[in-house]
């Protein structure tokens, strides 16, 4: 019982320390004088000073060091995990992730344990629920992003194409989309046309945007503005029929849906219902449980009857669950 005070104490003092980072920020006094100096930077006529104020402001404009380096450091993948959190359009960074990931984990570590589960297996399913439910969360946000980006877009498509036959060139039809179409899809043509105003060519600013969207729809509209550029034509004309694709295809995947929507009910309730009911049962009492989770010497692996059998029903459930899975996969 000891152990687990010491441990139960360690969880809370860096549950607090954590939270202290997070919600802690810059110092008032020392960005009041910050801005001070770039104030008479800017409006010093030395060359001294100017040359000051440019690194000031360059080295600000630079990440900062404060960031939890030894957090971010453990993500395998920065870049990839960094291009996750702009799809899902918040501003959000990969320390701030990282610290909501080790704050969950340390909560429900501590819950864990509150309720009699050993230290270990305390410690084991708080890390995977720390790195499993904020990667969830992440991929619905971006999942449901994307659909909204997907419904509006032959709206957009429409709008250039509307655009295009009344004259207007290219360049400024995108910036008519941005300010006209709401959510996603303005906000993704605003960026576009933000690039090109910065020396972007267009190629390089849609291509950048349709990496990090990653759908589909986008990256016909890309080829189709590449293909119209070397080949020649009437793009509002091709515009035209792409809307037209698009909206058949979204109807397409929606009756896809609607047919496919009872077998992945069932499936999803026979799937989520043994564990569960397995979860709630370990939390009202473990010890009735609890030989699940002590290990046999003399068993095969050095694991239990139980825990064979356990391992045995989750195999034959995943295979049932892929093989359902495939069956209501469709490719449009």
């Amino acid at each position: 019982m000891d152990g687990n005070v010491i441990i139960m104490a360690v969880l809370l003092v860096s549950m607090v320390g954590l939270l202290f980072l997070a919600l802690a920020g810059p110092s008032p006094d020392k960005a009041r004088k910050r801005r001070m100096a770039l104030i008479r930077g800017r409006h010093s006529d030395s060359a001294e000073a100017m040359l000051e104020a440019r690194m000031r402001k360059a080295i600000s404009s630079r990440p900062s060091g404060t960031e939890l380096k030894m957090l971010t450091s453990l993500v395998p993948n920065p870049e990839n995990m960094t291009k996750r959190l702009l799809m899902t359009g918040r501003k959000w960074t990969l320390s701030q992730y990282m610290m909501t990931c080790a704050i969950i984990a340390l909560v429900l570590a501590a819950l864990l344990m509150l309720r009699g589960f050993p230290p270990l297996l305390a410690l084991f399913v708080g890390l995977a629920g720390g790195l499993g439910l904020p990667h969830w969360w992440v991929g619905r946000l971006i999942s449901s992003r994307v659909q909204k980006f997907t419904a509006k877009f032959p709206d957009a498509l429409e709008l250039l194409t509307r655009g295009l036959r009344s004259g207007l060139p290219i360049a400024e039809t995108l910036g008519i989309v941005s300010s006209e179409i709401p959510g996603p899809v303005g906000e993704e043509f605003r960026l576009i046309t933000e690039r090109i105003k910065i020396g972007r060519t267009m190629e390089q600013a849609l291509q950048e945007t349709a990496d990090r969207l990653g759908t589909p729809e986008f990256q016909f509209f890309v080829i189709t503005l590449a293909i119209q550029r070397e080949t020649g034509g009437n793009l509002a004309e091709t515009l035209s029929n792409l809307a037209t694709v698009l909206r058949q295809r979204a109807q397409m995947k929606l009756k896809i849906r609607a047919m496919s929507s009872e077998s992945k009910a069932s499936a999803y309730i026979i799937g989520v219902l043994p564990f569960l009911v397995f979860g709630m049962i370990c939390y009202i009492n473990y010890n009735y449980m609890s030989p699940f989770f002590t290990p046999d010497p003399t068993g095969l692996f050095g694991l239990s009857t139980m825990q064979l059998v356990g391992i045995g029903g989750m195999c034959w459930m995943g295979i049932g669950a892929f093989i359902m899975a495939q069956m209501v996969n469709f490719e449009i």
